[in-house]
């Protein structure tokens, strides 16, 4: 029989254990906002909430997405730009002022839940040809003794996001980083394992198939593969598990094995390219999830905790560059406007995806090519509507690349109409576009219907409205006064 202390000491920690938050899974996502029309940041905010979305990583410091974020208990990782890194690196005062604005300002209680601070995003891609390269530790030290002097660096941490191609190797054992990066990156490492950081990686399969003709498919997902890698014991059935642990050999190579890794961006684009469709994606990050919660780990870290990752990207982002890409526009698990694009299990209490609430919409008129037009004549109307709006849907390999030369033509004038808020001056081009009530949409190609921010302009009415009142009521005195 049980003591009676030793007994209430076991009831006591049973009912904390019971009592303690459960994490659920280490699954985050990436919120960009390089967008024409954007949700209200609480909308966002309550649609993480929704789906119950742990984290989150930003690119920059925006004051509404933070201000949205207090007291949501989410954690974010808050991104610096690369542009920035000449100035931080440079100026120790810049860096006291970037972390007293955009840190300190919103942590507290029923403030912002910042873990980290991402230092640049992947500054050290080949493609930038060594821009950034010079600039990142002196950037990492200038910030971190920002944080010292502010009492931060036990609970804020720095980090640095790093594309995959940062390490090379011909097998996942044989890892090493790049040669003209040994030495900053083990800068890099021995700063992050003093301070308790984490790796930061982007791991990207959709990219190896998209530029590699010769990479198998089924080895970028999770289904296994006719095409497996075998590496002396080890047996690599899909592309993941192989560029992880391409990382762990190399953080070895450099005392580094046991150092913690998260990758920061990961996913599949719905649209956008040959590869890139609403299955495909449906079944990469679905496979990627299941992958993760499975606890298995990698052949070089089998059996692992839950992996930290962050899935790209939570939205659509119909304004960035598509140098990359027509994809790059397309990467999200919800399309623009917050509805998610298909069903999706994150391991969490609601088992598919939650829409986003309280969106508001513009009226169900689309702008469409007129039945009588001359499509000989719309060649230049379809270049200013897609120089300005996102019509990269139209192109080879998009989900509207074969609905026909009007179909075409209507997508880019109804693309161009709903970015201008449906002014009915937008949709004439010289006379040859009608606004219709009938959705155009045709099987897997959507027409878009553009979002309005109701609330502010309710806002405004309502501030208007005062005003005005106010105004009269002075009026009111002054008459009463002057008789």
């Amino acid at each position: 029989m049980l003591e009676p202390r030793l007994a209430t000491s076991i009831f006591l920690w049973l009912l904390a254990w019971r009592s303690a938050p459960m994490v659920e899974s280490a699954i985050g996502v990436n919120w960009g906002t390089v967008s024409f029309r954007k949700l209200r940041p609480s909308i966002v905010v309550d649609l993480l909430k929704d789906n119950n979305i742990p984290k989150v990583k930003l690119f920059e410091a925006e004051a509404d997405v933070l201000t949205a974020l207090k007291g949501s208990r989410i954690e974010v990782m808050l991104g610096i730009p690369n542009e920035m890194l000449s100035l931080l690196s440079s100026s120790p005062s810049a860096a006291d002022l970037w972390v007293r604005q955009n840190v300190s300002s919103y942590l507290g209680k029923g403030g912002v839940s910042i873990r980290y601070i991402a230092v640049g995003n992947e500054p050290f891609l080949t493609s930038y040809n060594s821009q950034f390269q010079n600039l990142v530790m002196p950037a990492v030290l200038n910030l971190q003794q920002s944080l010292v002097k502010a009492n931060l660096a036990g609970s804020v941490k720095l980090v640095v996001p790093c594309n995959a191609d940062v390490y090379q190797s011909s097998l996942p054992s044989q890892g090493v980083f790049r040669p003209d990066l040994t030495q900053i990156m083990t800068q890099l490492l021995q700063f992050l394992n003093s301070n308790g950081s984490p790796f930061i990686v982007n791991i990207y399969p959709f990219l190896s198939l998209y530029d590699d003709g010769d990479f198998p498919q089924d080895y970028a997902f999770f289904e296994g593969t006719t095409h497996p890698v075998t590496d002396g014991a080890n047996v690599y059935t899909n592309a993941f598990d192989g560029n992880y642990d391409t990382l762990v050999a190399a953080l070895t190579k450099l005392g580094y094995g046991q150092m913690p890794i998260v990758i920061g961006e990961i996913g599949w684009p719905s649209d956008g390219a040959i590869g890139a469709n609403i299955t495909a994606a449906k079944v990469f990050n679905q496979g990627l999830i299941n992958h993760v919660l499975s606890n298995k780990g990698t052949p070089l870290r089998p059996n692992s905790p839950p992996m930290d990752i962050y899935i790209f990207s939570l939205l659509d982002e119909g304004a960035k560059s598509t140098l990359p890409g027509n994809f790059e526009r397309h990467w999200g698990i919800f399309s623009f406007d917050g509805k998610a694009k298909y069903p999706l299990n994150l391991g969490l209490e609601n088992k598919q995806l939650k829409n986003a609430k309280n969106v508001q919409y513009l009226p169900s008129r689309w702008c469409v090519a007129s039945p009588s037009s001359d499509l000989t004549n719309v060649a230049n109307h379809m270049r200013l509507a897609c120089g300005v709006a996102d019509c990269t849907t139209l192109e080879y390999g998009g989900s509207c690349n074969g609905i026909g030369a009007k179909g075409n033509v209507s997508y880019a004038f109804n693309s161009y109409y709903q970015l201008q808020m449906q002014d009915s001056r937008s949709c004439n081009f010289d006379g040859q576009a009608v606004v219709t009530s009938v959705d155009p949409s045709v099987g897997g190609c959507k027409f878009l219907l553009g979002v309005t921010d109701k609330e502010s302009d309710s806002s405004c009415s309502l501030t208007y409205k005062l005003w005005v009142l106010g105004f009269v009521f002075i009026l009111q005195g002054m008459f009463y006064y002057l008789n």
